[in-house]
């Protein structure tokens, strides 16, 4: 089924879901939505957020999209059960890598940077709760990183200074695993890397995310396995230089050669 898949997310973060979607699913077409308007979800409340996604899905639904991938920790926290009552598509929710960060641990304790959206989520109470016996999980709010990241602040001496004020007390808990459960936080990662060392292992959720996504599409007998060259459009509730830049970075094209469409949704 050649019907293009939905993505979206608070802002430009998502779109690193979105790289690895597209290269474990190189047949596909995507529709990604970025709503920088309302960035960031993490302080919004619960109904703030489950408005904004519904809208969403409902535009990408408009588009004719076959399964819808939340690719926001934030908003799947908030809104995927709701979400899914209310529309028949398939969708796929984001949630943090808690649990191969506690598997993979050798010291026994584990870091966690996210939203505080992220962290009321029940799937990530749910998680940390299984494991507690066994692994330290040490929860820390990024508060920031987010909003640099839609100004297009990836690096510097501002956004160095502020992943460290968030990292290195979680070094200092003796990680060995450290679960970045923004989507927004991969575009830090080489300077979170820096500052955490090499013998701390990041993770995030982008390629399980992918392998999830691939799953729903066979399940659902929507996967499209034809060799059509795949078509990614992107559309922006405001107009941001980070888009372009993230959009350059991770799909190597050109400002102009992206097809991006800046929408409000009412």
């Amino acid at each position: 089924m050649n019907k293009p898949i939905g993505v979206f997310d608070s802002g430009v973060g998502g779109m690193t879901v979105l790289y690895e979607l597209t290269k474990l699913l190189p047949n596909e077409n995507f529709l990604y939505f970025a709503d920088s308007q309302n960035a960031p979800y993490g302080p919004r409340s619960k109904k703030e957020i489950v408005d904004f996604s519904s809208k969403i899905i409902d535009f990408l639904l408009s588009k004719d999209c076959k399964l819808i991938v939340i690719a926001c920790n934030t908003a799947t926290a908030a809104a995927v059960n709701m979400m899914r009552q209310k529309y028949s598509v398939p969708i796929v929710g984001l949630e943090p890598a808690v649990k191969p960060a506690c598997l993979k641990t050798q010291t026994g304790h584990i870091g966690v940077l996210a939203t505080k959206g992220t962290f009321r989520g029940n799937h990530f109470k749910n998680t940390s709760e299984k494991y507690k016996d066994y692994v330290k999980i040490h929860l820390q709010v990024a508060k920031g990183l987010v909003e640099l990241a839609e100004n297009g602040i990836f690096d510097g001496q501002e956004a160095e200074k502020l992943v460290a004020k968030y990292v290195n007390p979680l070094i200092n808990e003796n990680i060995d695993q450290l679960v970045l459960g923004c989507t927004h936080y991969p575009l830090f990662k080489n300077l979170i890397q820096k500052i955490a060392g090499e013998n701390i292992n990041l993770i995030d959720s982008g390629e399980a995310v992918a392998r999830r996504t691939k799953d729903v599409l066979m399940l659902n007998k929507v996967f499209n396995n034809s060799q059509s060259k795949q078509s990614i459009k992107i559309y922006s509730s405001k107009n941001t230089q980070a888009l372009f830049y993230v959009a350059s970075k991770l799909f190597n094209v050109g400002e102009n050669k992206l097809d991006v469409e800046i929408i409000e949704l009412s």
